[in-house]
């Protein structure tokens, strides 16, 4: 018997034989190691893919992996690989089985579902979206009430500052208006940025009901800011040196010579 040479040598299981990398595929049999990097070789090959009631064609190389047939249905259904579950012939595949290895061919269906605890999340983010959106129309609505009210306090403040007087009701009905708007924010369930919208609304509603209480004081009594001003005056020009020149008063002056006396 002649001896292989080396170049000839045979050896299973991804050997080199010369240049020519072979491996061993089930049942025995020796075969030519396809380069799985090198897709341009592989035959290509078109698998319907049922996604419940869509169904895709996807065409991509025989020798493709499960996992790579994920990649590609991410780009088509917009689920990410990881949301994916794909069947064939009834059992789940793993990512790194190939298809040719499990028998997939030419028009083969393969079935893809979504996993049930990636749904369970979306659709949990579905409702809380749902929530937020409920809940910012609700503090719009208020906004909208709001506003009409700041343009009648506005109004208000405008004809008590000309010293025009307002009869006290006027500040008791906008106050109780107010009021019934915090209450809607109030009772208003909101997360997120429904959340921070019914803040700055709230804050709003309190400002304009201190501003309609200071209004409301001012037109009880209009000469009460009118003397604050006055005396504030004098002090400052007390303090700025203004009046120097006044008579020093007579104990002063008393005190003053009984000292050059002595």
């Amino acid at each position: 018997m002649k001896r292989l040479s080396s170049s000839k040598r045979v050896v299973v299981n991804n050997v080199v034989k010369g240049e020519i990398e072979w491996e061993l595929r089930p049942g025995g049999m020796l075969v030519q190691k396809r380069n799985m990097g090198d897709s341009s070789s592989d035959p290509m090959i078109k698998i319907k893919v049922s996604h419940g009631s869509y169904l895709h064609d996807i065409a991509l190389p025989a020798q493709s992996t499960f996992g790579g047939l994920k990649r590609v249905l991410a780009q088509e259904t917009g689920l990410e690989p990881k949301e994916q579950r794909l069947l064939f012939q009834g059992k789940e595949k793993d990512d790194g089985e190939c298809l040719h290895m499990v028998g997939v061919k030419d028009m083969s269906k393969v079935v893809l579902l979504e996993d049930p605890a990636s749904k369970e999340r979306k659709l949990e983010a579905m409702n809380r979206n749902q929530t937020v959106l409920k809940a910012c129309e609700e503090v719009a609505k208020v906004r909208s009430e709001v506003d009409k009210l700041s343009e009648k306090v506005i109004a208000l403040e405008a004809i008590v500052g000309s010293g025009t007087k307002v009869a006290e009701n006027e500040f008791l009905v906008l106050t109780e208006l107010l009021m019934v708007q915090l209450l809607q924010l109030d009772s208003v369930e909101a997360d997120g940025e429904a959340k921070v919208q019914r803040r700055v609304e709230v804050r709003r509603v309190q400002g304009l009901v201190d501003s309609l209480d200071k209004w409301k004081a001012r037109n009880s009594n209009p000469f009460s800011n009118a003397v604050a001003v006055a005396v504030s005056s004098k002090w400052e020009a007390f303090q700025s040196g203004e009046g120097a020149q006044s008579p020093l008063p007579s104990s002063t002056r008393i005190t003053q010579e009984w000292e050059v006396f002595d």
